[in-house]
């Protein structure tokens, strides 16, 4: 196990305290764009999590009022028209890579997305567990714009399952952006905000998230992810599995013990 609060990455800002993560993406005058380093690091980042004590959930938080412009149009879409398949092939696995990432971290993730949501940043939006935006916030997967298909980093697998599959279909085949009251309606975002009160609702749900049993948390983003593939069956055998490891915690104890003594259980994440 190893600690991350002193974290140093090189392309973007990473701050942890009492247990949140937050990262925010870097170079806000270009509205957050990624890069083939940025990609890289965030995906060990994500990979390091699992093993990491003193982080229990991820804030993705917007900075200079965008999320994320996507991939940098200069630094990565220029070189990839130079490319042969297998250097195309390594970067578009990089990138799936990141989402593996995200859903394998055992932590929540919570988004916190203002103004600028396209391209890879929807889909780092997309593969959070939570997703909180601004009404001035525009979500859009927008590769068929640049000539590439939807399905880009899990899109067609995991859009549809959080807005439907003709909502799904519409956006990757059009590209055009989702409105934050679309977004709300459809269920891509759980919650809208004014941007001043963005990040401090993000926090919050992540302090309240962060308060709670995390042995739990993990195995709920754990069952959340692996059930997309099993039948009802398999799911229900694998919960009962999952929830008979979370009564051996002492959090399943603490919290028994403060219901007979009528107080407020306080977890500590094992």
């Amino acid at each position: 196990m190893t600690r991350m609060t002193n974290l140093t990455p090189q392309h973007f800002d990473w701050t942890v305290r009492d247990g949140i993560a937050t990262i925010r993406l870097t170079r806000p005058e270009r509205k957050n764009p990624l890069t083939f380093e940025s990609y890289a690091e965030l995906r060990d980042t994500f990979r390091a999590l699992p093993y990491a004590t003193d982080v229990d959930v991820v804030v993705l938080a917007s900075n200079g009022g965008n999320f994320c412009s996507g991939g940098d149009v200069h630094e990565i879409i220029g070189p990839l028209v130079k490319m042969g398949m297998p250097e195309l092939l390594a970067f578009t696995r990089m990138t799936g890579d990141l989402v593996k990432a995200m859903l394998g971290c055992h932590k929540p993730i919570i988004a916190a997305a203002d103004g600028i949501c396209v391209g890879a940043g929807a889909i780092m939006a997309m593969a959070s567990d939570l997703r909180l935006a601004t009404p001035e916030a525009k979500a859009a997967f927008l590769f068929t714009r640049v000539g590439l298909a939807g399905c880009d980093m899990g899109a067609c697998a995991m859009l549809p399952r959080i807005i439907g599959q003709g909502r799904a279909a519409e956006l990757l085949y059009t590209g055009r952006s989702m409105s934050a009251e679309e977004g709300l309606a459809w269920g891509f975002w759980n919650s809208l905000h004014e941007a001043d009160a963005l990040e401090g609702a993000a926090m919050d749900l992540a302090g309240r998230i962060a308060a709670g049993p995390n042995f739990a948390h993990m195995m709920t983003k754990t069952q959340l992810n692996l059930e997309w593939s099993m039948g009802l069956e398999q799911a229900i055998e694998a919960e009962a599995q999952a929830q008979a490891i979370c009564m051996q915690t002492q959090d399943f104890a603490r919290a028994y013990h403060a219901f007979v003594a009528k107080e407020k259980p306080v977890f500590e994440g094992n």
